[in-house]
């Protein structure tokens, strides 16, 4: 990509931080926005501040939309919060960039969208998860994201602004927020048990939208999956939910004889796998952080995370404690 003017919203997050940091460091200009100060953000201000957007997007050539309220802040904002930032702020966003001709716009959205979708009745198969599936709201920030995906549809549409939605999987460093998942499996075993179907590393996520930054104008709009490679197939959803570790066990039988020597498990069953198959054939993405490749690197060093998530750090989602998300 020639070097090129980007604006970065969300640029104190996790994967806002993680953006601006690669695009310097490879020669692009980059204007971070968020409403929380930070070293990689020059505008202070939020999303929902319409005329503060505007301003923001002038003279831009590439937006990546990352800013959001997530869904640990289900339990400390308010729906309308959500619809706020997430679908309002979202709007401000499209529709700035469309009348300033930017040459391409990238929003960063969640395999949450999906919601109860991903959660199969007992004795059914794992969920296949692609872009064909239909979501299913589960809560307020999963319809917040979908009507703001919905919007972006809308203004490549309408207003012929070339937008691609990437739909994330899990790239935080946070603790699981389920106790008992917590209870069950020390992090650093559970972390590297997700790279098989809902994680991804946040170099990757970071690779991936910058790719899709540059090929949306060929696109004009697209949906993808953003999740490490699953080694697995849809003909074994079935035996995925009823028995995980024995397929693990085929596929990586050297890994899992570490897996024993750490004393670390598998899942024993798994309720859905992330397919992001197509954001590799069309963007031409190349996912580095793979299963085997994050499982040896652990059980090596301790560590799961790449260089540039070990630089961008914990962040967490809120400035007092709320239980797991703390920052």
């Amino acid at each position: 990509m020639s070097m090129s003017r980007f604006l970065v919203t969300g640029s104190t997050g996790h994967l806002g931080e993680g953006l601006v940091r690669t695009l310097l460091a490879a020669g692009h200009e980059v204007v971070g926005l968020d409403v929380a100060a930070g070293e990689h953000t020059q505008i202070q201000g939020s999303i929902v501040d319409a005329a503060l957007v505007a301003s923001a997007v002038e003279g831009v050539d590439h937006v990546l939309h990352t800013a959001t309220l997530h869904k640990p802040h289900v339990g400390s904002h308010t729906r309308q919060d959500f619809v706020d930032v997430n679908v309002t702020g979202t709007l401000n966003v499209l529709e700035a960039a469309a009348r300033a001709g930017v040459r391409s716009v990238v929003f960063t959205s969640s395999t949450s969208t999906f919601g109860r979708a991903m959660t199969p009745a007992a004795g059914e198969p794992a969920a296949w998860i692609d872009e064909d599936v239909v979501p299913r709201v589960k809560n307020i920030y999963g319809a917040t994201k979908v009507a703001a995906e919905d919007l972006c549809e809308l203004a490549a549409r309408d207003l012929g602004l070339p937008v691609v939605v990437l739909k994330t999987s899990r790239f935080f460093p946070e603790a699981d927020d389920r106790d008992d998942v917590r209870s069950s499996f020390a992090d650093l075993n559970l972390k590297v048990n997700e790279f098989l179907y809902r994680r991804v590393d946040l170099a990757d996520v970071v690779d991936a939208h910058i790719l899709a930054a540059q090929k949306a104008p060929e696109l004009g709009f697209a949906r993808y999956v953003i999740s490490a490679p699953t080694p697995f197939t849809r003909d074994q959803a079935a035996q995925l939910a009823l028995e995980a570790p024995t397929i693990v066990r085929k596929l990586f039988p050297d890994i899992m004889a570490r897996y024993d020597e750490a004393g670390w498990s598998m899942f024993p069953a798994l309720d859905r796998v992330y397919d992001s198959a197509r954001a590799q054939a069309e963007l031409g993405w190349r996912p580095s952080a793979t299963f085997d490749r994050v499982a040896r690197q652990a059980l090596d060093t301790g560590e799961w995370r790449s260089e540039l998530a070990l630089k961008v750090g914990w962040k967490g989602y809120h400035s007092e404690p709320t239980g797991v998300y703390t920052s």
